[in-house]
């Protein structure tokens, strides 16, 4: 293979809400953290570990506007994309540093707003009755059926 390949494919929580930003003529950046969590069993002490890695997301556009109105902190999402590292000079002077996934595709798994309307929608549905047989009046094997 000649080619070269940058792709991440993620799902995990947001650690903050969408913050967007606009520039002039209208196009528009949102950034987010994400958290991935990987779980394992310390072999020594059999304790439950759970690592987070967070994540910088850089969603741009319509994109952003979407991510902006529908996400919020704890969602979960899977988002594509590629790795982009750039650096800028701070006010200090100094050179910052950054490492960002250029997200490309995502897919909304759960959303706040989607749990918190199923929790309304579930307590606001009654129970539903449960039917009362009566043993005595149900058919045996001796009676005719229709088929």
């Amino acid at each position: 293979m000649n080619g070269t390949l940058n792709k991440v494919l993620l799902i995990g929580h947001l650690g903050d809400d969408v913050k967007i930003h606009y520039f002039e003529g209208g196009n528009c950046i949102g950034r987010f953290p994400l958290a991935t969590n990987e779980v394992y069993i310390n072999k020594q002490t059999n304790e439950k570990i759970t690592s987070t890695e967070w994540h910088n997301l850089v969603v741009r556009n319509k994109a952003a506007e979407i991510c902006e109105k529908y996400l919020s902190k704890g969602d979960k999402i899977y988002v594509e994309g590629r790795i982009k590292s750039r650096q800028w000079q701070a006010e200090d002077g100094t050179t910052k540093y950054t490492t960002e996934i250029q997200v490309t595709e995502f897919t909304f798994l759960t959303t706040k707003k989607e749990l918190d309307h199923n929790k309304q929608h579930f307590s606001a549905v009654a129970e539903p009755a449960k039917p009362n047989y009566d043993i005595q009046n149900v058919p045996g094997p001796d009676t005719d059926l229709p088929f």
